[in-house]
This record gives structure tokens, C-alpha cells and sequence, in this order.
């Protein structure tokens, strides 16, 4: 499961939490003082059989919970869990940065990933809907979601490196999603070294989690790394598995063409799609339903709890 806040900025108010606990034992405090200064506390506690200083952990909790409900409801918590589905639509989204020329494929990691994606249209059931985003300092929509395989197969064809602008891989995520918008069940496939240079992960997770959209990394390229036209080009494995597993999806280590192969396949495989359940409504209620129990309890004979 994973959860998110669409307007996190009232989390702050958590700090009424802490507060409130003070504000609760400082005030038992000062009524004990009262206590030991006006009453015989013996004769009350063997009396009455109750103990003068209880703490009223009841009232204590209900309030917390009350409370934390509340400041969650109003903060939009969402979980998102994941649920077995007969059919996805992808993005095929490929870094076509300066260090994919490298040559520890052959000929070199761009030209094995272009083939492998065009080998894993073929491959999709008929009717799978796909769409193809490649990126560099900037990202390019090649081709729009479509079940024409041969279009989608020209657009991967057609992607030539860019030696210039860094590597974005957060707007190529954005032109994806956007794709994916009016689909049902969404997936990118995102085939990089890694080696990501603009933009932030967190920014990259919570835009496909709050899209209900998983990323699948393929890391291409080996720990040794290959040469490219300005340097020796090592795989940056910790990127890419992070921004799989924060957004639910599968990452896969391709170190030459039959793992790269074998990773595209097994994609087909997997069945979860990402689901978002907001719980705003269930909160709220779940706190007002502790108000009136608190209200209840404080008015019956169980009044002494607080």
C-alpha cells in the first residue's frame, strides 16, 4: 500500500497533538494539587473506591483520535493498493541521453533498446494500447497512444541520441502520464541507464502516484560501463529500482540482449494495477462517530472514565 496527502500542507497541525497532551496532564496537575491542599484523599478513594488521580486515559484517547482524524481527513489521505487487471495500456519511455551510446551493448545501449521495444510489440497481445515518449534534456512525445503496432514500431525506430540538455527524466514522466490520462490501467515502461541529472525522484514518484500510474525500469547497461563520446558510462542501478518499488511497478537489470529481452516479457506477465482510495469521508465520519461516544459516555454512569 501507499499512502499520500492531496493537501498535506495541513499536516502542521499535528503539532496540536503534543500540545494537547500537556495541556491534559498539566491541567491533573494542578487539580491534584488542589486535592492534597482541600480533601482528605484517603477517606474519598476508600469512599468512593475510585482513585482520585487517574489520568482519564479514555477521554485522553478519544480526544487524540478524535482529533488525528480529523487533521488526516482534512489533509485528503489516500491509500492506493493494487488489484489484478486483464489489461494495461504502456508508454514506452527511452532515455535517448549521451551516455545510452555507450557500447557495452551492441552496438551500443540505445540501438539494443530500440530493437527489444520494437521485439516486445510484436510480442503484446492484439489490441494492447501503447504509447512511445523518449527523453533527453527534454522529452519528446514520438508517437500517441495507438494499437497500430507498426506506427508504435516506426516511432522507436526513429529515436536518434541527443548529445546535449542533460537527462529529464521528470517531464518525460509528466508527457507520459498525460498520455495515459483516459486510460483504465497504466504502466510505463521506462528503459535508462540511470544516470538522471534533472529533476528529483519525489517529484517524479508523487506525480505517477497521485496519477495512479506504475513505472517499470529497465536498467540497460553493465556495472563495468561502457565508452560513449566524452567518458566512460556506468549504470546507475539505485535510481531506477527506487522509482520503481515508490510507485509500485517491477525493475528489471538487463546487462546484455537476452536479460533485456526476458525483462520485456516478463512485463506482460504482471497484472496489478494501482487503485486510489480516499478516505477523507471515512475519517470524518470515523470522528464524528468517536464524538458521540464521547459525548455518550461523559453523560451516562460511565462518566467517571473522564
Amino acid at each position: 500500500m501507499i499512502f499520500s496527502f492531496s493537501h498535506p500542507q495541513y499536516l502542521f497541525l499535528l503539532f496540536i497533538i503534543p500540545i494537547l497532551f500537556f495541556i491534559h496532564f498539566f491541567s491533573l496537575s494542578n487539580r491534584k494539587k488542589v486535592a492534597l491542599k482541600f480533601a482528605n484523599f484517603d477517606a474519598i478513594a476508600r469512599i468512593q473506591g475510585v482513585d482520585f488521580f487517574s489520568k482519564n486515559i479514555v477521554n485522553l484517547l478519544l480526544s487524540l483520535l478524535i482529533v488525528s482524524s480529523m487533521i488526516f481527513a482534512v489533509s485528503g489521505l489516500t491509500v492506493q493498493v493494487f488489484k489484478q487487471s486483464s489489461s494495461f495500456s504502456f508508454v514506452i519511455v527511452i532515455d535517448s541521453s549521451e551516455s545510452m551510446g555507450a557500447d557495452d551493448f551492441e552496438p551500443n545501449r540505445i540501438t539494443a533498446a530500440k530493437q527489444t521495444a520494437m521485439d516486445f510489440v510484436d510480442e503484446a497481445p492484439v489490441g494492447v494500447r501503447m504509447g512511445v515518449v523518449s527523453f533527453s534534456g527534454n522529452a519528446y512525445i514520438e508517437q500517441d497512444i495507438s494499437t497500430d503496432k507498426i506506427e508504435i514500431k516506426n516511432s522507436i525506430n526513429e529515436i536518434k541520441i541527443e548529445g546535449w540538455g542533460g537527462t529529464d527524466l521528470y517531464e518525460a514522466v509528466i508527457a507520459s502520464v498525460n498520455l495515459l490520462e483516459d486510460e483504465d490501467v497504466k504502466a510505463i515502461i521506462l528503459l535508462s541507464d540511470g544516470q538522471i541529472n534533472v529533476g528529483k525522484i519525489e517529484d517524479i514518484v508523487d506525480y505517477s502516484n497521485k496519477k495512479e500510474v506504475i513505472i517499470h525500469s529497465i536498467a540497460i547497461g553493465t556495472k563495468e560501463g561502457g565508452k560513449t563520446s566524452y567518458a566512460i558510462s556506468k549504470l546507475d542501478e539505485d535510481t531506477l529500482e527506487s522509482i520503481s518499488y515508490n510507485t509500485g511497478g517491477d525493475y528489471f537489470l538487463a546487462e546484455n540482449k537476452e536479460t533485456l529481452s526476458q525483462s520485456f516479457l516478463n512485463i506482460l506477465n504482471l497484472t496489478r494495477k494501482k487503485v486510489s482510495i480516499k478516505l477523507s469521508d471515512y475519517l470524518m465520519l470515523f470522528a464524528l462517530s468517536l464524538f458521540v461516544l464521547e459525548f455518550f459516555l461523559s453523560n451516562t454512569r460511565y462518566f467517571n472514565l473522564f
